[in-house]
């Protein structure tokens, strides 16, 4: 999809890196970060991502935290858990941090890749839909 933006959040380098050129395959370009940190440091410093994947498991800064402080800052902003390591406890707050889904790995690219799709779609619903006009009233 044209112009989106998705970055993929993982500790492990292989699997992000493999991850990057299978979706860059499938149309779907993506920047990379290898933790928490960097992360937010690129959604702050370089253009916002439309979607993020994101690990519950890395150093420091857990996945979970990444999503809360990603979502206070950048409401619009989708968020899809992808983990290996998930609990019916961690997928119940993170979607109660508003995250737009959770996944387990291992997972079809392409199931992701169209779990990014429809997160860009409610994205762009969500902030192109027209806003109501309060002095019309």
């Amino acid at each position: 999809m044209k112009g989106m933006r998705v970055l993929i959040v993982d500790d492990e380098e292989d699997f992000r890196k493999t991850l990057a050129t299978r979706l860059h395959f499938r149309d779907l370009p993506s920047e990379t970060a290898e933790n928490g940190e960097e992360a937010l440091r690129f959604v702050r410093e370089q253009a916002e991502p439309d979607v993020m994947v994101l690990d519950l498991r890395l150093p420091g800064m857990d996945g979970l935290e990444i999503l809360r402080q990603t979502k206070l800052a950048y409401p619009d902003m989708e968020v899809i858990i992808l983990t290996g390591y998930g609990t019916g406890a961690a997928e119940a707050e993170a979607r109660q941090l508003g995250a737009f889904d959770y996944l387990q790995k291992p997972v079809p690219v392409d199931l992701l890749a169209e779990k990014i799709k429809s997160a860009y779609r409610r994205k762009l619903e969500r902030t192109t839909a027209p806003q109501p006009c309060a002095e019309c009233d």
